[in-house]
């Protein structure tokens, strides 16, 4: 049984942390998914208070973060609310509508339809497309830095 949980925390956490490229998959939910299947399936004794307290600001701050580094990378080349929005919309649904290259030209053409919307020129709203992408690269540098920080802290708490 020990052996089945720790397959199903492994894929967990490689679901957690494609999950991070991939916006469709659960992340950070599915690695703090694996800390209840490791207590289902091992033990709950090596988790206090203090762990299920930073591992939930950590989610908490990846739920933030995700939307507002994206965000700042729009505002941050000049984008407004609609860019922000079509951004976010071409997130979600860029790798279904592109397979191949649907995570990085969703939200860059989201950002530029929005901005255009928004009545901004063609040359601005490319620039602002261009900061959605730099927004989305940096989210995803973000969230998976601090996903692996939620697994190393796993780590310790079994190890101390």
């Amino acid at each position: 049984m020990e052996i089945i949980g720790w397959i199903l925390v492994i894929v967990l956490f490689l679901v957690g942390l494609a999950g991070a490229v991939y916006p469709i998959l659960p992340g950070a939910l599915a690695i703090y998914a694996a800390f209840f299947v490791y207590g289902f399936f091992i033990s709950f004794e090596p988790f206090g208070w203090i762990f299920w307290t930073l591992q939930t600001l950590i989610v908490a701050v990846l739920f933030v973060a995700d939307y507002a580094v994206n965000a700042w990378g729009v505002k941050r080349f000049g984008g407004s609310r609609a860019s922000v929005i079509g951004s976010t919309i071409g997130v979600l649904i860029g790798p279904f509508v592109i397979p191949a290259f649907g995570l990085i030209l969703g939200p860059f053409i989201g950002a530029v339809v929005g901005e255009l919307t928004a009545g901004s020129n063609v040359e601005r709203s490319i620039k602002v497309g261009i900061g959605s992408v730099v927004g989305l690269f940096s989210s995803i540098v973000v969230k998976i830095a601090l996903q692996v920080i939620m697994i190393i802290l796993f780590a310790l708490w079994l190890i101390f």
